[in-house]
């Protein structure tokens, strides 16, 4: 029987999610490998016990199940080994915990996923870890904000609300000229549209309850780390006692299978939506970095393969109440946190609560929209209604 090797490096992407992370070969001849269940592992003897040469020695370590994800997703980014935890934020936290210790000074975008900012104030700030938000378009002049004690640069790119993109490979340049960590969460490109590691960063972080699960059923982090990297963040994932259920594996594993065409689907509903609102008297400007008209544009042409399904969108100025009243009017959008499923979805979005080292100055109101599966015709249609509810509530 074939075996489908390890390494997929030799294929194109759309081939390389189907073959990475499974060999029929080694399971019977079944497509998928196995979900299994386990906490004890038991041992045909000391020796085999405390050898330290057993594959599998406690269900928390590492099972097959969980292995066949964290080899795919190290294969596809290229990395020394990966990390699986319960969520996204979980990743950012892990991540950053593994970059720093008391004493030590860390730099996050001032864009950065909101709960990751939080985890730093009120975890890493605590337990002695200064922290510092920096503009999320300094580039490679970040080194200016070095500090003897900085260890890591967190970056997020575009950022989850405001879509700005970072300068990665200039970032990353001046870090390692200081010996300091790049950590990227790569949520919105993921593996497929922006190679983390080739551009220089070290540890690369996806909230994989989004498009690697790709329907809105499970929670999953994920943390893929260089060979420099990889040593720290698989000992402090080992002692912090992370471990994702195999059901839970088994529906990312399924997820990844399918992500490319799920990928190219979102990001060709996204664009027409997009250009869609170009046109709308209620839209000042839409945050998406691959329209040509957005400011991140050359850098996510320069740097990245494709887009997802998620973008901002500045309406001309109007109160947030009325903003309510086009949310409450839609019956496709769901209103809810999240995104990277099937489904279409829209918040409010006021970053002025929470920037530190920037300040958004945009007078229009802000909405964040992922743009999912359904037909671009119906979506259209109910942004149409609920723009006329926008209207009447003035």
């Amino acid at each position: 029987m074939k075996k489908i090797g390890k390494c997929t490096k030799s294929y194109h992407s759309d081939t390389r999610l189907i073959a990475t992370g499974r060999s029929p070969a080694e399971n019977d001849g079944f497509v998928n490998p196995p979900v299994i269940h386990a906490s004890t592992v038991i041992f045909e003897s000391t020796d085999q016990l405390y050898s330290g040469k057993a594959k599998y020695f406690y269900g928390r370590r590492g099972t097959p199940t969980t292995n066949a994800l964290t080899d795919a997703l190290t294969d596809l980014e290229g990395a020394s080994g990966t990390v699986l935890v319960p969520s996204g934020l979980a990743a950012c936290s892990l991540a950053l915990l593994a970059a720093a210790k008391s004493g030590d000074h860390v730099l996050i975008t001032d864009s950065v996923y909101q709960p990751t900012r939080n985890f730093a104030e009120l975890v890493l700030a605590p337990m002695g870890v200064e922290v510092d938000y920096y503009d999320p378009l300094i580039g490679g002049e970040i080194h200016t904000l070095f500090k003897d004690n900085t260890t890591a640069v967190f970056t997020e790119s575009p950022g989850s609300q405001t879509f700005e993109m970072q300068d990665i490979p200039a970032i990353a340049k001046a870090a390692h000229e200081k010996d300091i960590l790049v950590l990227l969460d790569n949520t919105w490109a993921s593996p497929l549209y922006f190679d983390s590691l080739a551009n220089g960063v070290d540890m690369t972080i996806q909230a994989g309850t989004k498009y690697i699960v790709g329907h809105s059923d499970v929670m999953l982090g994920t943390i893929s780390a260089s060979e420099r990297a990889w040593p720290r963040l698989d000992e402090v994932h080992g002692a912090m006692g992370y471990h994702v259920g195999p059901d839970d594996v088994y529906l990312a594993l399924r997820g990844l299978r399918t992500m490319s065409v799920r990928l190219k689907q979102h990001q060709q509903n996204a664009m027409e939506i997009v250009k869609w609102l170009l046109e709308r008297p209620e839209v000042d400007r839409v945050l998406y970095p691959p329209l040509e008209s957005d400011p991140g544009h050359q850098i996510w042409k320069r740097d990245f393969t494709g887009a997802c399904g998620l973008f901002g969108v500045v309406l001309k100025p109007c109160q947030k109440e009325q903003v309510f009243a086009m949310i409450d009017a839609l019956d496709l959008f769901g209103l809810g946190y999240s995104w990277g499923g099937f489904e279409s979805l829209i918040t409010y979005v006021d970053p002025r609560g929470y920037r530190t080292a920037t300040e958004w100055t945009e007078p229009g109101q802000l909405i964040r929209l992922h743009i999912g599966l359904e037909d671009p015709a119906d979506l259209k249609a109910d942004l149409e209604k609920g723009f006329a509810a926008l209207a009447l509530q003035k």
